[in-house]
């Protein structure tokens, strides 16, 4: 036998009104006197002995047992529902409660009313109803009413079918040297290859509560094949192909195939400054002066001048470069090259080299010296990570700065906001007077002309966008200050010996070689850097 709740009734006689209350059976719910009180309140009885009522309940967790409310009785009362509404609005919850003696029941179509009567629109439980009907329970929880809850989508997803890692380093040979055979950065392609497919979004359901309100599914991702030339879509633009051979490569979620643009000899002046969608690979040197741009990467047989080298992939130097003081690199990607000196080198992913003389590096990933050299001598070397060097300095104490654990981008922006900020405030020093005197002449009564009230309007202008534009600059500069200084990441590693001279930087906590150090490795402990043997 199912279990039932303890429920109770009014029982109207000729010399009062009363309560039954029915025992619970097996394992159903006592009765509480705090339902029986939220119900009398409903029916408007108020003037009943309250011990009483407790004895009775009490008694009927046991037996059926019976109180006298009034002493008069009242009108027949009908069979009554208490709704409830859940806080998401998703569920209506009824609790019926019996009619009196002589009291009628609901039917069906009252128990909807009930709930339309509240607003309730939508999820009516006809089968719930229906078995109550069917099954009288009182003082159980009866679901009336259910929403809809909505169906969730799901974001498009791309699948790449060629290499899109560009942090594979070139392999180091048994004597220190680097293989620049054997680099495996350049993904292959044949015409008619599939180079991405396409599952595309799939869009949600709308739900809705119970009054009617729809319930929106989370916004999906969607997405395209995006492509620049030499290749073509399916008819479905779900499947990605090569119209050519050559390579292929991913930059800012945008495929590009092309053939390597070759340079048989040196950038010069028979060539001119080159600017190419793809790769650009030159068999001879790159002269003082000329630049090479290339969407993707930038692979030099010989050595590079004073040149400027600006690459949307990697810059691989088999030779390396000569700088002068007037020579760049700029990779998106990674830099290799067997030497840099004297010149200005920035990476979005890591640097490998076997000598740095003089020079402005940095990187946002792992900065290594090795090779059979494997030496810092002067100039600045930032990575976000982790430099690693065989010798820092020099024995003449040459100035050499390695810095690790800042983003050079960050480290770069902050400078600049720095410089920024000051050049504002004295534009605003400048103004500020000007503002005042204004101020002062209209205090004193005196009328403006024409062209002076219109300074003043045009110098108050530029003086609220000053102040906003310092307030904006400033909260930046703060942001990234505070980065800075939590930033604790990035080790420096000497793995020979670091020289006088030598400063060591920690996200913006310094160390200075003031001796000789062999074989250590540099990390951050809070305001301190602490140096650990290899």
């Amino acid at each position: 036998m199912s279990s039932k709740n303890s429920y109770f009734q009014l029982e109207i006689k000729n010399d009062g009104t009363y309560l039954k209350i029915y025992p619970p059976e097996d394992n159903g719910q006592p009765i509480t006197y705090d339902e029986i009180s939220e119900y009398l309140i409903d029916k408007k009885i108020y003037d009943y002995n309250i011990k009483d009522l407790g004895q009775a309940i009490n008694i009927s967790h046991r037996e059926l047992a019976e109180v006298k409310l009034l002493s008069v009785p009242i009108l027949p009362e009908e069979e009554y529902v208490r709704i409830k509404v859940s806080s998401d609005r998703m569920y209506a919850i009824g609790r019926f409660y019996p009619p009196s003696n002589n009291g009628l029941c609901m039917n069906p179509k009252e128990i909807i009313n009930s709930l339309t009567q509240i607003g309730i629109k939508e999820g009516i439980a006809q089968e719930n109803i229906e078995d109550f009907i069917n099954n009288r329970r009182y003082c159980e929880d009866i679901i009336l009413a259910k929403g809809t809850k909505p169906v969730e989508g799901k974001n498009a997803v791309i699948t790449y079918h060629f290499n899109t890692d560009t942090t594979l380093k070139p392999k180091v040979n048994e004597d220190g040297s680097v293989d620049f055979h054997k680099l495996n950065v350049i993904s292959s392609i044949n015409k008619g290859d599939l180079l991405a497919t396409l599952e595309p979004a799939v869009e949600g359901k709308s739900g809705y509560d119970i009054y009617g309100n729809a319930l929106k599914p989370g916004r999906v991702i969607k997405k395209i094949l995006r492509h620049g030339k030499g290749i073509h879509l399916s008819d479905d633009g779900l499947n990605m192909y090569s119209d050519v051979n050559g390579h292929a490569m991913l930059r800012d979620d945008r495929v590009f195939v092309s053939n390597i643009y070759e340079v048989p000899a040196s950038v010069d002046v028979s060539t001119g400054d080159i600017n190419y969608e793809g790769d650009v690979s030159i068999k001879g040197n790159v002269i003082t002066g000329f630049t090479v741009q290339a969407k993707g990467d930038i692979i030099v047989d010989g050595v590079v001048e004073g040149a400027t080298l600006i690459a949307g992939g990697n810059i691989i130097l088999k030779r390396g470069m000569q700088g002068m003081s007037k020579g760049s690199m700029e990779a998106e990607g990674n830099i290799i090259s067997k030497f840099i000196e004297n010149a200005v080198v920035k990476a979005g992913g890591y640097i490998t080299t076997e000598a740095i003389l003089h020079s402005k590096v940095s990187a946002r990933g792992d900065i290594t010296v090795g090779g059979k050299k494997g030496y810092v001598t002067g100039g600045e070397i930032c990575s976000a990570t982790s430099i690693t060097i065989k010798s820092a300095g020099s024995t003449m104490g040459t100035n050499t700065i390695l810095e690790v654990g800042i983003d050079p981008a960050a480290s770069d922006e902050f400078k600049s906001l720095e410089q920024s900020i000051i050049s504002m405030k004295a534009e605003m020093d400048k103004i500020m007077p000007i503002l005042n005197n204004f101020k002062k002449k209209i205090s004193k009564g005196e009328v403006l002309a024409p062209d002076r009230i219109s300074q003043l309007k045009t110098a108050t202008l530029h003086c609220i966008d000053l102040d906003n534009r310092i307030k904006e600059a400033t909260y930046r500069y703060e942001q990234l200050k505070l980065e800075m200084n939590k930033n604790e990441s990035g080790t420096i590693r000497i793995e020979n010996i670091a020289y006088p001279g030598v400063k060591i930087v920690i996200s913006n906590v310094a160390y200075y070689v003031r001796s000789e150090i062999h074989y250590t490795k540099f990390v951050r402990d809070r305001a301190d850097i602490k140096l650990i043997g290899l």
